[in-house]
């Protein structure tokens, strides 16, 4: 047995017309193969010379442990040079990951080795943020806070995608009050006997490769599993959807703010509680 996915679209290059009218309204998923190849970066752009150009700088790391009550937002659970951790992804398999870093506020010359792609979309300049991971390693399936449409360049390598729209929520195992699914789930070889619900879902799937860019819609579930080392980066759009823009207000201004407070009530209590609710809504529905 497998996920029911069918695989991304993959379109050669595409026009802002043609983007706007196939993907962006209808919310669907793509993956463009040759739209950033005048790009420096798509020839510069590698382990070794981001290493080169920013070694010396102290990165946070973050690894699939399961969430604790003490992990603060976004907290890292190591630090680590550039350099040296380049030369770790390079030399052997490792689950610490680099996710959602701004590289280009310490490094502003390599805002020169890109420029904004005219997708018919206004994209923020100011948050590019970066994520580099070794073989195998992986991102929890989870959704952007911010219900923003993603634009996510990749670089040397390969890169594994899975994508659910925010309609397959029934069949996740979501976690109440988070942006996450259980995260005991393994999405690359789900064991359908423990998470039976997962049958039922309809997601998407791609494999990216080095200056591909895949297209994700507002609010889509994504889990993301490095094949080889490698490095991504993320542009994002802030959504117009007045339900989406509810949605993220929610997440930010309530939902963050409430699991805060509980981790603090409760403590590891309140973790427990909601993997339990997970399972129990999931099987209700």
């Amino acid at each position: 047995m497998k996920l029911n996915l069918q695989h991304i679209p993959r379109v050669k290059t595409i026009t802002k017309e043609d983007f706007i009218k196939n993907y962006y309204k209808p919310q669907k998923p793509v993956v463009i193969e040759h739209f950033i190849e005048d790009w420096p970066a798509y020839s510069k752009w590698s382990l070794d010379y981001i290493k080169g150009i920013s070694g010396d700088i102290e990165v946070p790391l973050y690894d699939d442990r399961p969430v604790d009550y003490t992990d603060g937002f976004n907290e890292p659970h190591a630090k680590m040079k550039l350099s040296e951790y380049v030369d770790l992804l390079q030399s052997e398999p490792t689950k610490y990951r680099v996710f959602l870093w701004n590289i280009f506020k310490k490094v502003p010359a390599l805002q020169k080795d890109y420029s904004l792609p005219n997708f018919g979309l206004k994209l923020l300049k100011t948050m590019p943020m970066l994520f580099f991971g070794g073989t195998n390693s992986h991102t929890f399936m989870h959704y952007d806070i911010d219900f923003s449409n993603i634009f996510h360049f990749h670089f040397q390598g390969q890169k594994q995608c899975i994508l659910f729209d925010q309609k397959q929520n029934d069949f996740l195992y979501k976690i109440p009050h988070s942006l996450i699914v259980r995260e005991d789930i393994d999405f690359s070889n789900p064991d359908f006997k423990k998470w039976p619900a997962l049958l039922k879902a309809k997601g998407w799937e791609c494999e990216l490769n080095h200056g591909e860019v895949l297209y994700m819609p507002e609010g889509y579930w994504h889990y993301m599993k490095y094949l080889t080392p490698g490095f991504s980066m993320s542009l994002r759009a802030i959504t117009k959807n007045p339900i989406n823009v509810v949605k993220a207000l929610y997440n930010f201004l309530i939902m963050r703010q409430y699991d805060n407070i509980m981790r603090r009530i409760k403590g590891q209590k309140w973790i427990d509680w909601k993997n339990e609710q997970a399972i129990i809504k999931t099987n209700k529905n």
